[in-house]
């Protein structure tokens, strides 16, 4: 028994639309900047830049600030890092408050005293953190690496690739 004309067109159409709704669709879900990684980790979120104040060693407060490290959210979405955590080498560890880091934007972690901002929290200590050879852990809220980055071997950062996409 075959079907009419008019009803396999019908048909057809329906079928059409319903793959140009699901191809419209698709982009959105596939480009989703803020999604975890098979791991379940923040894929967004990255150890940027780091600055390691070697040259004065100093204990005032100054000194002290002029190390940090940045975080980044290369995602589209903002994303909350409380809990997570900034760590050295040597188990020195920062744990962020509720700061939710805006789409495309960074933080500067310092080591110092200060006022917390959008764009710079403060760890509050006494003394420097970051050698001139270290290497700085970022974790999720769960305790999962997210990032790492190391520094020192002849004046070069490098990022560990294994922990990004």
């Amino acid at each position: 028994m075959s079907a009419s004309l008019a009803t396999r067109r019908a048909l057809a159409t329906v079928l059409a639309a319903g793959a140009l709704i699901g191809a419209a669709a698709l982009p959105a879900v596939a480009h989703d900047d803020d999604r975890r990684d098979h791991r379940g980790r923040h894929s967004s979120i990255v150890i940027g830049d780091v600055q390691n104040d070697s040259r004065g060693r100093g204990r005032d407060n100054r000194a002290l600030n002029r190390e940090w490290v940045e975080v980044k959210n290369t995602g589209r979405r903002s994303v909350n890092l409380r809990g997570f955590t900034l760590s050295d080498r040597d188990g020195n560890r920062y744990r962020f408050d509720h700061l939710r880091l805006d789409g495309h934007s960074s933080v500067r972690v310092h080591t110092g005293h200060g006022r917390d901002t959008h764009r710079d929290v403060y760890q509050d200590r006494r003394h420097q953190i970051w050698d001139e050879r270290d290497t700085a852990t970022l974790r999720d809220d769960r305790g999962r690496v997210i990032d790492t980055e190391s520094w020192g071997r002849r004046g070069h950062h490098e990022h560990d690739d294994n922990h990004r996409r």
